[in-house]
This record gives structure tokens, C-alpha cells and sequence, in this order.
């Protein structure tokens, strides 16, 4: 299947359930537990932690139905409100905020984030205050000019991005109005956390492969700075997953405050 052939994911969508267990699952044959897993968690506990990233509301704005990068948030912010792009993603998300049977056991992130916080607390009351914090999960269109219409959203603290501009992004110029639009639903000194992967060209979710914007280390924090950005925080961490799933070639994770 060549690029242009590739399907889009809030176009065309793919099966939410495949792609937590490709890319988020306990699974460590394949390496994805260090890059889909311990890399966000190690680091978004790490900015948490430092006390200089927290408020009343945050809002996700992230791909698939994954809640792994929830977990160190909910500990400082008392509103989550989570964005999706598609319903089958919605609908996954609330299947394991619900605890409905049949939804996705999240034990193995939930374990990694207690190891990484040196907590003695239980995994079930550590994913309690996940869904507890967890209050609206929402459709949104990014080429709306409200993206929640007819619901308008509360200024936010913070503003976690993980993988989404990647996946709907058809082109650079793209990925700077989208992340433009974001940017517009944070307060004045308000921060981003944005998650991506570099050098990477596709991933694979059942028999579908899927367009992902390709870019580097130096586009995403040149249209961060672009758009009114001061990034604190930078770490890489170049692949360890072995799988043909998709050819990412390193992690990024960025943490920033909007300055105007």
C-alpha cells in the first residue's frame, strides 16, 4: 500500500481495540512497553512531580483510547475533560471508565506508574482516582472553528497532545494550524505536553495502514517557538520496539508554556 493509499485516522478511523493491543498492552516481546509506555509515563511523572505543572483543568487531546498518561495527571488537576476524534475511540475509553466487562486491563500501566512514583498505594484506588478525575469525554472536529460545538470548553491549565497531530496531520502546514487551534484552548501562561514520534512514516492497526505525518526534532520546536511557545523540557529516546508495526525511529516528549 503506498502513502497515498493509506487510510487517515479521523478520516477513515480503525479498530480501537487493535491498537492498544499492538502498541499498549504488557506485551514485552515486541519493545513497545519502553516506547508506548514507560517513556510518557516516566516523564510525564517527572514534570508532574516537579510541582510546576498543575491547575483546575486539563484537557487530552490524544490518538486512540489509551489512559496510561492519565495517571500522574490526575494527582494535580481536578478537572480532566478528554477530547477524541473519533466515536469507536469514545466508546473504548468509556468501556474501561465505566468498568464494564469486556474493557481493556490497564493493570500493567497502572503497576508501572505506582513503580515509577514509589507509591505503596493499591492499583484499583490509583485507577479510581483516574476515573474520578476523568469528568466529560467528548467528540471534536479540529476543523471546526469550536471544535466542541455547541459546548464550549473552560480555559485549560494544561494540555496533554499525544500522537493525534502525527495521525491527522496530512502535511506540515497542517500540523501548525492544528496545533494553533490547541494552543487556543489553553490560558495565557498555560502549558502543552506534546508526545509525538520521529522519522516515522506509518503505523499498522490490524490490516490497515495508516498516513502519519513525518517530521523531526527540530520542526516540532520550531513550530512550537512559531506559535508562541517556551519549551522547558525536551527528552528523546531513540526505538527499542522490534516489529514491523510501524517504523518510528525515536519518542519525543516536550513540555511548554505558551507565552502569548
Amino acid at each position: 500500500m503506498d502513502s497515498g493509499s493509506r487510510k487517515i485516522y479521523h478520516v477513515h478511523g480503525f479498530d480501537s481495540r487493535q491498537l492498544l493491543e499492538h502498541y499498549f498492552s504488557g506485551n514485552t516481546e515486541n519493545g513497545f512497553l519502553e516506547d508506548s509506555l514507560l517513556f510518557p509515563i516516566e516523564n510525564l511523572t517527572k514534570i508532574f512531580t516537579d510541582g510546576h505543572i498543575k491547575g483546575d483543568v486539563l484537557i487530552d487531546l490524544s490518538t486512540g483510547s489509551f489512559v496510561h498518561h492519565l495517571h500522574a495527571a490526575c494527582e494535580f488537576f481536578k478537572h480532566i475533560i478528554v477530547l477524541k476524534v473519533q466515536d469507536r475511540c469514545i466508546l473504548e475509553l468509556k468501556r474501561w471508565l465505566d468498568t464494564r466487562t469486556g474493557a481493556f486491563d490497564w493493570g500493567h500501566a497502572t503497576k508501572l506508574h505506582v513503580e515509577i512514583e514509589g507509591s505503596s498505594e493499591q492499583l484499583e484506588d490509583k485507577e479510581g482516582k483516574v476515573r474520578s478525575a476523568v469528568q466529560h469525554v467528548m467528540k471534536c472536529d479540529l476543523e471546526k472553528e469550536n471544535m466542541t460545538d455547541p459546548i464550549v470548553l473552560p480555559p485549560a491549565d494544561c494540555i496533554i497532545s499525544a500522537w493525534l497531530l502525527d495521525d491527522i496531520s496530512k502535511n506540515k502546514d497542517d500540523f501548525i494550524r492544528y496545533l494553533r487551534k490547541i494552543s487556543g484552548l489553553l490560558k495565557p501562561q498555560g502549558h502543552l505536553i506534546f508526545i509525538g514520534s520521529l522519522d516515522m512514516t506509518y503505523f499498522t492497526v490490524g490490516k490497515d495502514k495508516l498516513h502519519v505525518l513525518t517530521y523531526d526534532e527540530d520542526f516540532v520546536r520550531k513550530a512550537l517557538v512559531g506559535e508562541g511557545f517556551a519549551i522547558d523540557y525536551c527528552k528523546i529516546k531513540k526505538r527499542t520496539a522490534v516489529s514491523d508495526l510501524t517504523d518510528h525511529k525515536a519518542l519525543i516528549f516536550i513540555a511548554a508554556h505558551k507565552e502569548q
